[in-house]
């Protein structure tokens, strides 16, 4: 079949079948992979921008997904793949969820074969967090991520060549051809990677707000009704959380600060005073004890709650993030003592200007600032100063007094310091009466 007929096809509003949808996604598989093709990379780029512009149905969907799936390698668990679970966050400042919850999980019998991604503009990375610990290997071969699953219950990987190759062609001539935001390219790229972990169940949390994707609740509503019917076509039990990503998530931004601050939770030492630390706890119990449930290893909701509380409070959680550094030749030693993570060489703090009521810590701008930091990536290859980053001293809705510290940052050089200084600044909201603290979580099912 011809490039240019399916091209034209979808540019005229028309279905395409699940060959043609095939051929295109043959297409994009062949050219990341160096290989012969009837498509070129503008034909891809071009149906891409058609899809983008006309949208897609769910059956589209659902085949595109399947189609990118099986453009690679797939794991397989065998008999207990009932039991392999995921969770996937459509990305966020300060969003360090994946490294409670997945050993939180894991101690409650789920297996969490965990493909995660890396940071790029004012989103981090669960990749990037996991490889502030000094000898992290975020690459393992497939025996090795089966041994892992065997011996621990939880791998904390990155995507190989072999997983979803055209997922990795497509995202990245949707990247330079402004057709990101489109829900259904959206939902067959992270479905295509999920489902060729060999999960079960995925629990996706959908972010929306000043600092997340999807700026409105509709958008970020729309895209998980998309990823609820798409992965359940494709034979998943789907959960979605909808959560608001208007402030930061938790205390700290950036990786290294970041990995400390999960420590800090799983031994049960965050401020129970902090609402920026207790929301990010409240979270990660949530989309782990859905996780419990999806695996089949809870009665109920409520069960699966408290599996995970006692995970967490007995101190079981810790001492499996301690596993999975080991197991992926990290430096365990960072769980004891997390001044072996890097460290900035300076740090300033930023004080609240007058006092009044904390309304608002922006999250983008506060993302921007610690990407100006060298904690983010502008760009794909760029390196990452694993060091750097915010620590937020106060929480949006609390009343602070003129002279409080309100952020602190953290930096290498003056360069880096004065880019970040007025995005930090401009990021704090304070005014004589306070606004209603609105809910993290907003939808969950």
């Amino acid at each position: 079949m011809s490039a240019v007929d399916i091209i034209r096809q979808k540019r005229q509003g028309e279905e395409l079948s699940i060959e043609e949808i095939t051929d295109f996604v043959q297409g994009a598989t062949a050219l990341a992979q160096g290989q012969q093709t009837n498509w070129t990379d503008y034909q891809l780029g071009a149906l891409l921008m058609a899809i983008f512009c006309r949208g897609m149905s769910a059956n589209e969907t659902a085949n595109l997904t399947r189609a990118m799936t099986n453009s690679g390698h797939q794991l397989d668990w065998g008999t207990q793949s009932a039991y392999a679970v995921d969770k996937h966050s459509t990305g966020g400042v300060g969003d360090k969820t994946s490294l409670i919850l997945a050993p939180l999980a894991a101690c409650c019998g789920v297996l969490v074969p965990m493909i995660s991604g890396r940071g790029l503009g004012h989103t981090g990375g669960t990749l990037d967090k996991l490889e502030a610990i000094p000898g992290f290997r975020v690459h393992l071969s497939e025996s090795e991520i089966k041994n892992g699953i065997d011996k621990i219950g939880v791998v904390m990987i990155g995507q190989s060549a072999q997983i979803a190759p055209a997922d990795r062609s497509l995202y990245a001539l949707r990247d330079v051809t402004a057709t990101v935001e489109s829900i259904p390219l959206i939902t067959a790229s992270i479905l295509s990677k999920k489902l060729a972990e060999g999960i079960k169940g995925l629990v996706m949390d959908v972010k929306f707000g000043l600092g997340a994707f999807m700026k409105t609740q509709i958008e970020a509503l729309q895209l998980a009704d998309s990823l609820r019917q798409i992965g359940e076509k494709n034979g998943l039990n789907m959960s979605t959380f909808l959560t608001r990503m208007d402030s930061p998530l938790g205390r700290m931004i950036g990786n290294a600060l970041e990995v400390r601050e999960v420590i800090t939770i799983l031994k049960g030492e965050a401020p129970k005073e902090d609402n920026n630390s207790q929301e990010l706890i409240d979270l990660s119990l949530r989309l782990a004890a859905k996780m419990v449930l999806l695996a089949g290893k809870s009665s109920s909701l409520a069960d699966a709650l408290t599996q995970v509380k006692k995970a967490l409070d007995s101190g079981q959680a810790l001492e499996k993030f301690r596993e999975i550094i080991r197991y992926q030749g990290g430096d365990e030693k960072v769980i004891d003592d997390p001044d072996r993570l890097p460290s900035p060489g300076f740090s300033y703090q930023i004080t609240a200007q007058r006092s009044g009521y904390l309304t608002g810590l922006h999250a983008e701008k506060l993302g921007r600032a610690a990407l100006n930091l060298g904690a983010g990536r502008h760009r794909k290859e760029d390196p990452i100063d694993h060091a750097v980053g915010i620590c937020l001293h106060a929480s949006p809705g609390t009343f602070v007094h003129s002279g409080e510290p309100i952020l602190q940052l953290m930096y290498q050089t003056q360069e880096q310091f004065q880019r970040a200084l007025s995005e930090c600044q401009d990021a704090i909201d304070i005014q004589d009466e306070p606004l209603p603290r609105l809910p993290r979580i907003e939808m969950e099912n």
